[in-house]
């Protein structure tokens, strides 16, 4: 049972959506020691989330039909504004030390207003047969590593871009893939 539950994490929370995109674009555009406050604001955040669906708050919250659709959107908003920020980065080449990367109230607010975390954690929290502890100490710890393995891959993809032709290219390309995915988290 263990097993199944770290392979549907992996499968269902790891996917690419807007906070593991996320994730990969700002280590791509500000490299990975300036990421890693961001990252911090997205575990946390998206540990916040995991206890809000074990406890049930969730549910209660989107059982007012008129919440749903200003949380969605507010998320929304949030979401393509951090896309813009990925899409305005400075080239790695040039890199502009002023340009402040996304900090870790940053990474908490996009985890807590992504749409993807909610029903992906519900999906794979309510599959298990664990025990609800077991549940959120194992979903804790791979929030923390699928987020880690992503933000590597980005700061990898910032060793290699320092061409700020291509440098601008990833930049495009990262905040336009977050905010398709974040398009396709809220339909």
């Amino acid at each position: 049972m263990l097993l199944s539950l770290i392979v549907a994490s992996l499968l269902v929370m790891g996917s690419p959506g807007p906070s593991t995109i996320s994730v990969t674009a700002v280590g791509a555009a500000f490299g990975l020691r300036r990421s890693l406050a961001y990252l911090s604001g997205l575990v946390a955040g998206t540990v916040a989330v995991l206890l809000a669906v074990a406890a049930g708050v969730v549910s209660v919250l989107l059982a007012v039909p008129q919440l749903a659709p200003v949380l969605l959107a507010a998320s929304a908003v949030y979401i393509l504004y951090l896309a813009y920020r990925i899409a305005t980065a400075p080239p790695l080449s040039t890199r502009d030390e002023t340009v402040v990367a996304p900090s870790f109230l940053g990474g908490v607010l996009l985890a807590v207003a992504n749409p993807k975390a909610y029903v992906a954690i519900a999906a794979v929290f309510a599959a298990s047969m664990l025990g609800p502890v077991l549940k959120i100490l194992v979903l804790a710890a791979m929030i923390v590593l699928i987020h880690v393995v992503w933000l590597l891959a980005g700061a990898a993809f910032a060793r290699v871009f320092h061409d700020p032709v291509w440098s601008r290219r990833v930049n495009l390309a990262f905040a336009a893939a977050l905010a398709i995915t974040t398009g396709y988290a809220v339909m």
